[in-house]
């Protein structure tokens, strides 16, 4: 038995040891500005801003250096220069108009786009893509983050622990710190989100940070044959079966003094449910056709994008292994909702997939729009996908939008919400206003609604009931133009 599954800490204590070692740090919401990407320099640089002291922003092109620097001029007024040929060395002003950001451009030579919009003057909406040069950034209204945390925080600055930790959104940034923590404890970990969002690279990131000596190995509980659970799991010796010619030793078993990654187990059958909690309860498996259990040490983590309590309640899940699985959970918000990280995702995959030549990489303005622009439903798996096609396209020269998949180039003609150039920000509102929300749309909204009536208008008390990141909840009450104030006691 190694040094982890001998440990007598239970879960919550060793959580609670864990949040006890620093005070916790106070959290509010807050005005961002992140600069995501630059079209002639795809791995140079990303940054978060935080604008909680800003009355007044001016952009400009850095004179010399290599990274985009946020100074503060005077009380209130603050400077952000880029490297960026071209950009004009005062490009435009963004200011805090009563609550109201509003950006300006300055007389620039190539303008200021809102949204690949070309507009003089413009009030920002939550999500709004600003293009300055080949310089973009993302505006967001409301982002939880530390109150006492820095003014600004580059890429470079991140130093993630492993591979798919790295993160500019300060409330993801503070779950996968949490995740850090507890890797190298036994406490398990459920990992939620949308297909493509990276589940199984975060499950990888806390095996290799956890120190245990065995194999990760994954579990898609979906594929799992129904009349073959045990046999695959368990393994079986030879002659328990007609066809059992050798001795195997099943997934589990493999996983011996590492970790065994349940994927997907929203879609594990009924039958395997059983058979996994007895497993984590006794710490032993018994191989098909053998008379003595084995004894195992294994570290659990799973994923899913399915709401487990939601299938308790439709008696499709035990409540009991959901006990037994659920030590910490993660909470992966999709593509969409976390594009302040696309250009540190482009900059990971382009390293990736195009080692040796990634540096000489660049994208044309409409290509870099297009990818910031597109909304991404299968989110991470389907941006690797188009880069990894694109870049072969484009051979030695620069990606262009003609690269990229029909549904990528088309979001560049999309309306959107967010535009907002005056002259035409009422009618795309209207626009979009006659469609119909989808099913789930709709039973989400509902759903929302009833539980800030049930917590009296308190967000974070509706995030943690139904699992899901406080700003993930805060985007659905602005997607679903629900008044959280009118709930309030």
């Amino acid at each position: 038995m190694s040094r982890l599954s001998s440990s007598k800490e239970s879960p919550t204590s060793t959580l609670s040891q864990l949040a006890a070692r620093e005070p916790a740090p106070q959290f509010a919401v807050q005005p961002h500005l992140f600069l995501v990407f630059q079209s002639d320099r795809p791995l140079g640089f990303s940054a978060g801003y935080c604008l909680r002291d800003v009355e007044e922003l001016a952009f400009g092109r850095a004179a010399e250096g290599t990274a985009a620097r946020f100074d503060k001029l005077e009380s209130g007024r603050f400077k952000l220069t880029v490297p960026d040929r071209w950009m004009s060395s005062s490009h435009a002003v963004l200011r805090n108009a009563v609550g109201q950001w509003i950006l300006e451009d300055a007389r620039s030579k190539n303008g200021t786009l809102v949204n690949g919009r070309r507009c003089e003057r413009a009030v920002l909406a939550d999500g709004n893509l600003i293009e300055l040069g080949h310089t973009f950034f993302i505006f967001r209204q409301a982002v939880l983050a530390a109150m006492d945390g820095p003014e600004s925080l580059s890429a470079a600055e991140l130093r993630p622990a492993a591979p798919g930790f790295a993160t500019l959104v300060p409330e993801l940034a503070k779950q996968l710190r949490n995740l850090e923590a507890i890797a190298p404890s036994s406490v398990s970990v459920v990992i939620h989100g949308e297909s493509g969002t990276g589940k199984e690279l975060v499950a990888q990131a806390i095996h290799q940070l956890s120190g245990r000596a065995g194999a990760f190995v994954a579990v898609n509980c979906a594929a799992l044959p129904k009349t073959l659970v045990e046999s695959e799991l368990f393994g079986y010796r030879r002659g328990a079966f007609s066809g059992a010619t050798e001795d195997r030793p099943g997934l589990i078993r493999t996983a011996d003094h590492g970790t065994l990654f349940l994927d997907e187990i929203g879609d594990l059958p009924s039958s395997a449910q059983a058979v996994f909690l007895r497993v984590l309860q006794e710490s032993e498996v018994l191989p098909v056709g053998a008379t003595r259990p084995t004894k195992v040490d294994i570290r659990v983590l799973a994923a899913t994008h399915r709401d487990l309590e939601a299938l308790v309640a439709d008696g499709q899940f035990r409540a009991d292994l959901i006990a037994r699985i659920s030590g910490l959970t993660l909470s992966l918000p999709p593509l969409r909702e976390r594009r302040e990280d696309i250009g540190l995702l482009i900059g990971m995959l382009l390293r990736r997939h195009s080692a040796n030549r990634a540096e000489q990489i660049t994208f044309s303005s409409e290509a870099a729009r297009a990818l910031l622009l597109h909304r991404w439903p299968l989110n991470v798996r389907e941006l690797e996908k188009c880069l990894s096609a694109a870049v072969v396209l484009a051979k030695s020269g620069t990606v262009e939008e003609k690269h990229f998949p029909g549904p990528v180039r088309a979001s560049l003609n999309a309306p959107r919400k967010e535009d907002v150039a005056d002259s035409d920000a009422g009618a795309v509102d209207e626009a979009l206003d006659h469609g119909p929300l989808s099913e789930d749309d709709q039973r989400r909204r509902e759903q929302i609604i009833a539980l800030l009536r049930e917590h009296a208008g308190n967000i974070t008390a509706v995030a943690r009931a139904i699992g899901k990141a406080r700003f993930q909840v805060q985007r659905w009450i602005k997607r679903y133009r629900i008044d959280s104030k009118n709930f309030r006691a």
